[in-house]
């Protein structure tokens, strides 16, 4: 169920192999070993308006929300999140603001369809 959402400015896209980040990010969560392979799911989501701070739309970014079920302890999760962060320094480190957050989801309200 864990899913792995990368937005990025735009101009991210002139200087990051975004297709070949967004893969090797998913490689991470599939290796780690906390969850089953089969339902890892990861997307970017290119961004064509955004503000930071009082710098407005001149700020590069790349930020990682991963949400999963809860019951991983929080070691595990931060060595999940130090790993993607890793990924994302060797890729992009050339980019101004890089950000990872891990978010656990409430199984009880949690709803899945498979068809």
């Amino acid at each position: 169920m864990p899913n792995l959402v990368m937005e990025y400015s735009n101009s991210v896209d002139e200087r990051v192999n975004v297709q070949g980040l967004l893969e090797d990010l998913h490689e991470v969560v599939l290796n780690c070993g906390l969850f089953d392979v089969i339902s890892v799911k990861s997307r970017s989501l290119r961004c064509h308006n955004w503000l930071v701070g009082d710098e407005g739309d001149s700020v590069d970014f790349i930020h990682i929300s991963f949400e999963m079920l809860d019951g991983r302890t929080p070691e595990q999760k931060r060595e999940l999140s130090r790993q993607l962060m890793d990924v994302l320094q060797q890729q992009a480190g050339h980019v101004r603001s890089l950000t990872v957050n891990i978010r656990d989801m409430d199984k009880e309200c949690f709803q899945k369809v498979i068809n």
